[in-house]
């Protein structure tokens, strides 16, 4: 069953006491040292506050994705996805979420383009919500290679909220030669 958000922008009603949220968090870099970032960034994460690191991906390399699309002379991107137990509201783990990219280095001048770090709240817990400032689940992560082959490593069973199992969303852009 889905939650709908009931609070203010972005963020559903609090869990039950003591009780965290799964959040799927995917992180990419294509500028600067690329793994050290994404160590780095990894370990940002672990030091959130009420938030724990329950899993992450070996990272794989994909190619750049612009607003063009597909971008191969564009530095190759290195992803990953990290679980996150949190009991952070998504709004607040949203802002966490971008002061570590500002910390390591990331500008935000043009969109999808070459980047330091990205950390995009892929989802949280069954939360939906296509709020302005918050949209859940990510609206593109069905799309993106990148993101469910990484997520798919570390959680077999892993279903994109409102979408469908992440196996299948893999398997039908596998089929479809896309992401």
């Amino acid at each position: 069953m889905s939650r709908r958000l009931a609070q203010g922008p972005g963020d559903p009603p609090p869990p039950a006491a003591g009780t965290p949220v799964r959040a799927v968090v995917a992180l990419g870099a294509n500028l600067g040292d690329r793994a050290k970032t994404i160590v780095a960034a990894l370990a940002n994460l672990g030091r959130l506050p009420l938030t724990d690191v329950a899993a992450s991906a070996e990272p794989i390399e994909s190619v750049a994705v612009t607003l063009d699309g597909p971008d191969t002379s564009a530095p190759a991107y290195l992803n990953t996805v990290a679980l996150l137990e949190t009991r952070l509201a998504p709004s607040v783990l949203l802002a966490y979420l971008h002061a570590i990219e500002l910390h390591h280095g990331r500008e935000r001048r043009e969109r999808w383009g070459d980047r330091t770090l990205d950390l995009d709240l892929v989802a949280y817990g069954d939360v939906r919500s296509d709020a302005p400032e918050l949209t859940l689940p990510h609206p593109r992560a069905a799309e993106r290679h990148f993101v469910l082959e990484p997520w798919l490593r570390i959680d077999p069973d892993a279903e994109l909220p409102g979408v469908g199992r992440v196996a299948d969303l893999l398997a039908a852009l596998r089929s479809g030669g896309d992401g």
